[in-house]
């Protein structure tokens, strides 16, 4: 796929205002999940075909997976409020507000789906949004209020159950010493060495943010830090506090938090925590600011004793992250998780090819080195796409060769690091909005001199 998508390259290149070519180059970019390349070419062929609803809605879907939220929203809702009437259009809109984390809009949305395209169908939707149980009238028909929403029901109490013990630790994370060591001593070392930290007036407990681009291992550093302090390891996401009833998102937090109470020691591991924790100021409903003071509260020990807990949060965005949740006991601290660094590339390359037909003398530190700011999941897809070639060589030859250090090597010069991106951005925050420092983990990665 990955000659064909530069072939397209190449030829988009030549002649970007043939529609043929735009169409052909984005139906291939999507399939490669290369959205940032992607945009550019949906806006020729939104301008080149501005009344084809279809390039409409895969501009919606584009914006939700880049997580251009502020974007997507006022792109779908000028589109809506222009007589645009699709599915698609409702659904992205409501995981937008889902992920911006406005609970009134993206119920109302995703009850306006129901309504208008009730045989419309998507899993992440559904996942996001449990279909509400309709309340009978006692005469054998459904009972619904005047515009067709569901009647309110009482809020339902439910218990989390996603409790694990991991078996991994430090020990199992290649490479990253650096970050291990770092981790080690805000959160690990003082709870394995309680009395030395107290005699030296440092604080035990509280918790840490894992920040950095996608697909750098944030959750398993997460489940690592757990085993090392063979810990219970609760993983939430948005999906588990996220309700549409007013209030029941705010008891499934009391949830989540009472169970790890209840099986201390516990890690509360908090998953995309800036699609929780926004900043309030940014909130468009009240509902959205209650379930973050609620968040907050939970975090102080209101309803209950934290001791034993550490609260561990992950993001790729912390710029977007509300200042209270940074505060002291909270995620106090700061942590970069930074693409693998050598080591951890060659660990990471080496367990994909397990098992595979490779030569004897594969070189796996050469192609190591040669992928700087590669993510694990980068690694993963160098490795599947370089045993796709090799199979079409073989179906095409009939000659059966195991991969080559020279096969992977070809491979990385055609596969940019998706971390590219996120690192454009951060910079930016890095530079000119790095107020006590925060970012200078950042700046040191990229060589930049404050």
């Amino acid at each position: 796929m990955a000659n064909e998508l530069e072939e397209l390259r190449n030829a988009f290149n030549l002649s970007p205002d043939n529609v043929f070519i735009q169409k052909m180059y984005f139906n291939k970019l999507k399939e490669a999940n290369q959205w940032a390349e992607a945009k550019p070419v949906l806006q020729r062929l939104l301008k080149a075909e501005p009344h084809e609803d279809g390039w409409k809605a895969e501009m919606g879907r584009l914006l939700y997976e880049m997580r251009s939220l502020s974007e997507g929203i006022l792109f779908l809702e000028d589109v809506i409020g222009k007589g645009g009437r699709r599915p698609e259009y409702y659904c992205f809109l409501a995981k937008l507000y889902a992920r911006e984390h406005s609970v009134d809009n993206a119920n109302f949305y995703f009850n306006k789906l129901k309504r208008e395209f009730p045989e419309y169908e998507d899993s992440e939707l559904d996942d996001l949004f449990r279909q509400p149980v309709r309340q009978t009238t006692g005469y054998g028909r459904d009972e619904m209020e005047d515009d067709g929403a569901f009647e309110a029901q009482s809020v339902r109490s439910r218990k989390f159950e996603k409790m694990e013990k991991p078996d991994v630790s430090f020990k199992d994370v290649g490479g990253m010493e650096q970050l291990k060591e770092e981790i080690a001593m805000k959160i690990i070392n003082p709870i394995k060495n309680a009395d030395l930290f107290k005699e030296y007036g440092q604080t035990i407990g509280g918790g840490l943010l894992l920040y950095g681009p996608p697909g750098c291992g944030k959750t398993f550093i997460a489940k690592a830090t757990a085993g090392e302090i063979d810990a219970a390891f609760f993983s939430v996401g948005l999906t588990d506090v996220l309700d549409m009833y007013v209030g029941q998102s705010e008891h499934n937090l009391k949830d989540i938090f009472d169970e790890a109470r209840a099986n201390t020691p516990a890690v509360l591991f908090f998953d995309e925590l800036d699609a929780l924790g926004g900043n309030r100021t940014d909130r468009k409903n009240s509902a959205s600011r209650e379930l973050i003071n609620a968040f907050l509260q939970e975090l102080d020990g209101v309803s209950g004793s934290n001791d034993g807990i550490l609260f561990l949060g992950a993001t790729n965005t912390p710029w977007y992250i509300d200042t209270a949740f940074k505060r002291p006991g909270r995620f106090g601290q700061a942590v970069f998780v930074a693409p693998p660094d050598v080591v951890a590339r060659e660990e990471i390359l080496s367990i994909h090819l397990k098992g595979k037909p490779v030569e004897e003398q594969l070189d796996l530190k050469k192609v190591a080195e040669k992928t700087v700011n590669f993510t694990g999941a980068d690694l993963k897809s160098l490795v599947d796409l370089t045993i796709q070639d090799k199979l079409k060589e073989i179906m095409r030859t009939g000659k059966r060769e195991p991969v080559s250090t020279k096969d992977l090597l070809k491979k990385c010069a055609e596969i940019h690091p998706s971390s590219n991106e996120w690192f454009e951005t951060a910079k930016n925050y890095a530079i000119y909005s790095n107020q006590h420092g925060q970012y200078d983990d950042i700046l040191k990665y990229l060589k930049i001199k404050k």
